[in-house]
């Protein structure tokens, strides 16, 4: 689906590697994604990865828009 092309733009940008997106794909595609804890697991690894801090308080935005399905299908809507 995505070439290493992709993958190369996205480790210039994020310096996450290849092997650890698709380590995080491969964790969402097999998990629970309407599971709180799960979801919550997954934030805070991204977090990590990306150095990024995510309050508390924007933790609980992100999880409760998933859960209520109010993320856009589209991800072009979301940049």
């Amino acid at each position: 689906m995505f070439g290493d092309n992709f993958f190369k733009r996205v480790e210039n940008k994020t310096n996450i590697d290849k092997n650890t997106i698709l380590s995080l794909a491969k964790k969402i595609q097999n998990a629970n994604m309407k599971d709180e804890k799960t979801l919550r697991e997954v934030v805070q690894q991204i977090s990590q990865m990306t150095g990024k801090e995510v309050t508390k308080e924007k933790e609980d935005k992100i999880v409760n828009a998933i859960m209520k399905d109010n993320v856009p299908q589209n991800i072009d809507k979301m940049f």
